[in-house]
């Protein structure tokens, strides 16, 4: 059995021998190629920039102005009228229908009340626990002249506990106003229905 102590004793005289060796082998590759140079310094410069001389001579004369491209002339008048399109046109005879027809003007200035912002109304918290599916609450006001909603009162509910938030969406409404012959007029009695679904 070989032990630790004999192998140091064994392996160091043999280690020795094997750097000995490669040493010289090493002395006498260098000692042969002496004449190679090992580095050599081939940068290359490339200088891109213009070199300007600076002189104490230099006159008005030394500097050209860049001549400036003349622009097209513009294109040739064309006074001949036979390019132009002919304009005659044959008009036929308008039948006559043998009726009085008064077809207007297609304008009508006069309109009802139109909505222009319908906020919707916030779902009360402490409506929850008695409310259904859907709760529907029909809501009755009138339209000022200006747009506004006054006087809201509530015509039918399904579940009173959404009448106030109903009432309280409805005079944030606001409408174009009733017009007649031009000018604006109040509307009475406007009925809409407002629903109530349960947020999932």
């Amino acid at each position: 059995m070989i032990t630790g102590s004999t192998r140091i004793v064994t392996g160091l005289p043999g280690a020795f021998v094997v750097t000995l060796l490669i040493f010289l082998l090493l002395a006498t590759v260098i000692s042969q190629q002496q004449d190679v140079i090992l580095s050599e310094d081939r940068s290359v410069q490339i200088n891109v920039t213009r070199q300007l001389d600076d002189r104490t001579d230099q006159s008005a004369d030394d500097f050209e102005r860049p001549v400036l491209d003349q622009p097209p002339p513009p294109p040739p008048m064309v006074s001949d009228p036979s390019f132009r399109p002919s304009m005659s046109v044959q008009m036929g005879a308008v039948p006559d229908m043998g009726a009085d027809l008064n077809i207007g003007s297609g304008f009508n200035p006069d309109r009802d009340a139109q909505p222009l912002v319908r906020i919707p109304p916030q779902y009360p918290a402490r409506c929850q626990r008695s409310a259904g599916a859907i709760e529907t609450v029909v809501v009755e006001f009138n339209v000022t002249p200006e747009g506004n909603v006054i006087n809201p009162t509530v015509v039918n509910t399904t579940n009173a506990c959404f009448n106030r938030a109903a009432m309280r969406a409805v005079t944030r409404w606001r409408y174009q106003p009733r017009v007649v012959d031009g000018v604006a007029q109040p509307r009475f009695g406007v009925r809409t229905a407002i629903d109530f679904r349960m947020e999932e």
